[in-house]
């Protein structure tokens, strides 16, 4: 069998996930193997500790790559922290001749030049996003080839990453013996999982709260308009139950995730919950109530911070598919509540299912996997191999291995930063 299949690697705070997909003849994402990993080496999104990554990387990459049979040799990552910063600016491109159409040729010379703007010290660009085209003086273009016009110009969204903690990500893959073909920003991963054409068309901001980060994409008309990363995640809740209960971690999680909730007004006074005791102690009762007004005490904190940042952006009224939560955090109930009380937008769970086959595991089609999901489906778009069959021919004439140029070429030629040519 010789088919095209995709890697999606998400190094998140709390999980390592890998993803390998392939499409059927529907179109639609089927998810032939997946692998997951604690990630203990990672802190609010950002490598704390690059042998502890690894480590977790090639333990999330050899579970998938048994359960679907593959060799797995590149892959796509996403990338997050509270190091992305985004940044908007005007392009222009003056063309030679207005008898001959506007080409292909034209537009990517104009992303040419963007990615040669002139960063602070220590960063450098992710993504370049042409927002809308002016041809001429005439504004609102969405698509330019075709036309005729001399001067060509654009507005980007410009999304930039510190150098080192990409040489960082770039270093734990490489090590794993894996190569990255191209770094993504998680929230449009995510934003490609769970959000439709019609949301993004009618206006949307997409709230994908993580294990150490919330990340923050905003669309309308189409077109993203602000992205943001707000250091704090599902981790700082856990945190504030252990302190608040004086219990264990592990203990504080199982109970975010079982009993959690977002409104400390839905719970009864009544609810209690036993945990058990240390060396032979009593066992602790904790309220259930008492555990909702904790979470629901950070959760408006994040809350305030997405909020201020959906403002900041300017689109708030323009909103009309309101909120989309997703990610481990979007899990907790009656937080689609708490967002709209807070917010006066509307607001739901987004899960990526759209695109996805029937599964097997229906844990994949939960909010948690979205930024995962997300990644294969961007590697479709860009329709690159980047995962063999075992003992079979290599796919579009690519060799076990080979990518469309590594992610270490692309941050030479975008930054001129120096990196290393082998990972030590």
């Amino acid at each position: 069998m010789n088919e095209e299949l995709i890697v999606g690697l998400d190094i998140g705070t709390t999980k390592i996930a890998c993803l390998i997909g392939r499409k059927n003849e529907h179109g639609k994402i089927e998810i032939i193997g997946m692998g997951k990993a604690d990630s203990v080496g990672v802190n609010r999104g950002v490598v704390a500790n690059i042998g502890q990554t690894v480590d977790s990387i090639r333990q999330a990459v050899d579970e998938a790559s048994q359960r679907a049979n593959v060799d797995i040799s590149t892959v796509n990552v996403g990338i997050a922290g509270q190091h992305i910063r985004s940044l908007q600016h005007r392009g222009i491109h003056t063309r030679k001749s207005h008898e001959d159409e506007i080409s292909q040729r034209d537009v990517d010379a104009l992303i040419e030049d963007m990615t040669k703007l002139v960063m602070p010290p220590g960063e450098a660009i992710i993504h370049v996003l042409p927002q809308e085209y002016i041809v001429d003086n005439e504004q609102g273009i969405k698509d330019p080839i075709g036309m005729s016009g001399v001067r060509l110009e654009a507005n980007f969204h410009i999304i930039t990453g510190q150098i080192a903690a990409i040489k960082n990500i770039y270093r734990c893959v490489e090590r794993a013996g894996l190569k990255i073909d191209e770094l993504i920003l998680e929230p449009l991963a995510s934003s490609d999982a769970v959000l439709s054409k019609e949301d993004k068309e009618a206006g949307v901001a997409l709230i994908d709260i993580g294990g150490g980060t919330t990340d923050i994409a905003i669309f309308q008309d189409g077109i993203i308009r602000h992205t943001a990363v707000i250091p704090f995640g599902g981790n700082v809740i856990t945190e504030d139950i252990r302190l608040g209960c004086s219990i264990l971690k592990r203990q504080a999680e199982s109970l975010k995730v079982k009993f959690g909730s977002a409104l400390a007004m839905e719970n009864q006074e009544n609810e209690i919950v036993c945990i058990p005791g240390l060396h032979n102690l009593p066992a602790k009762e904790i309220s259930l109530k008492n555990l909702a007004a904790i979470i629901q005490a950070r959760m408006e904190e994040i809350i305030g911070m997405a909020h201020y940042e959906i403002r900041n952006s300017g689109f708030e009224r323009q909103l009309i598919a309101g909120v989309v939560i997703t990610g481990g955090g979007a899990k907790l109930k009656h937080l689609p509540q708490l967002f709209e009380y807070m917010t006066g937008l509307h607001a739901r769970v987004g899960f990526p299912n759209e695109h996805l086959a029937k599964v097997s595991n229906e844990e994949l089609v939960g909010p948690a996997y979205a930024t995962g999901i997300g990644l294969v489906l961007r590697g479709f778009q860009r329709t690159s191999p980047i995962a063999q069959m075992q003992d079979e021919p290599s796919v579009k004439g690519h060799s076990k291995g080979e990518t469309r140029g590594s992610i270490l070429e692309k941050f030479k030629k975008l930054t001129g930063t120096i990196f290393d040519e082998e990972v030590q």
